[in-house]
């Protein structure tokens, strides 16, 4: 590979905090992070894609408006960094856009799933090669289309790390596990990362989010509470499985918080850390296991990550940094390489993971 040749990842998820951006090389056993960047959503944009994600039905005005508004965040996103960074763009061979997520219903009678993004006004706007448009060739192939990610960790981690797993805390927690003694890799979302708790504190604290699981801490975990949440059928269903906001959303918390009356917002916001953290720890195969790296917001969470290591306590838990990629930017470094895969002709997705077919070569392929 050239040495010159750079790729661009950009990441938006279910949290919907804003834009991750990263300039990445992949020459080496370990990935290369160049620079990155995070970009906050603006308050009306992060109310429309919160709209578009919990509607039942769309107007195409307010779908296109959003894609647009979105698009032009992504190329200034791209293109401050690359200012921020002096790197010029003639050396970024293409920028990896998975879009934003607002419905993914891979076992709907005719299976879909739309990520927001114009792939075209991007490479309009930034002058680089887009790759976006990434799940729906795994759906087309009957698989679930997500999680791709751990494709990536796979290319990263496991030379280095045998027995591993990584869990990407984000809106929604997914995990990816390999094992050396069986010569197996599983990856599939396992319920909600920060989706919950990040809803209960606007709600109860007017906060976006619960800094450092500062709150949860002060609080006590309610049982009645939790064993309710978990009969959650999502739970209990075989992996490949995948999920987002169009089932953990508001709706469903107050659903199960009517069942549950008189706990106080401090031990519902607990009781969300450890419904996060038991869901987590409860998908992984322990026998196996040496090592858990975390990525994503979660991260973050200093309450939360103390949970997981209750629960876990003969497994070594770390975040990504601890092996080089920066636990913030996992995914964007993610959908840079799945950019590079797609031009190189080599596929993107690992059907043990998605339950596809086969191998595809994924998304599409937007030319500067």
């Amino acid at each position: 590979m050239n040495d010159q040749e750079i790729f661009a990842g950009l990441m938006s998820g279910t949290s919907l905090d804003g834009v991750d951006a990263a300039l990445a090389k992949f020459q080496g056993e370990i990935p290369e992070t160049v620079a990155t960047s995070f970009t906050p959503f603006p308050s009306d944009l992060k109310s429309k894609l919160h709209n578009l994600a919990v509607a039942d039905s769309w107007r195409p005005d307010e779908l296109f408006t959003a894609e647009s508004q979105l698009t032009l965040l992504y190329a200034d996103a791209i293109n401050t960094l690359l200012i921020s960074s002096d790197i010029d763009r003639c050396r970024i061979r293409a920028i990896g856009c998975h879009g934003q997520t607002i419905r993914h219903r891979p076992a709907a009678s005719w299976p879909y799933t739309c990520q927001l993004a114009n792939p075209s006004l991007l490479a309009e706007k930034t002058g680089i090669t887009v790759v976006a448009d990434f799940r729906r060739r795994d759906i087309a192939a009957g698989g679930e289309g997500a999680p791709l990610a751990p494709a990536f960790h796979l290319h990263a981690l496991q030379n280095r790390f045998p027995n591993c797993a990584v869990v990407n805390i984000g809106g929604i927690a997914n995990i990816t596990q390999w094992s050396e003694a069986t010569n197996s890799v599983v990856g599939f979302d396992c319920g909600p990362g920060n989706m919950l708790m990040d809803a209960w504190c606007s709600h109860a604290f007017q906060l976006n989010c619960d800094q450092g699981g500062q709150i949860a801490r002060t609080g006590s975990i309610n049982h009645a509470l939790l064993q309710e949440m978990k009969r959650e059928p999502f739970f209990s269903l075989p992996a490949p499985k995948s999920t987002g906001r169009e089932l953990f959303n508001h709706d469903w918390l107050q659903t199960n918080l009517q069942k549950a009356p008189s706990v106080s917002d401090r031990d519902i916001l607990a009781t969300l850390t450890e419904l996060t953290a038991q869901t987590i720890c409860e998908a992984l195969n322990v026998h196996t296991l040496t090592h858990l790296f975390v990525c994503g917001g979660g991260v973050h969470n200093l309450f939360l990550m103390e949970r997981l290591r209750h629960h876990l306590p003969h497994v070594l838990l770390q975040g990504t940094d601890s092996a080089g990629i920066d636990p913030d930017f996992m995914e964007a470094m993610a959908f840079a390489w799945l950019a590079k895969r797609t031009l190189d002709g080599l596929p993107g997705n690992i059907p043990a993971v998605t339950r596809a077919q086969g191998k595809r070569i994924l998304g599409a392929i937007y030319p500067a």
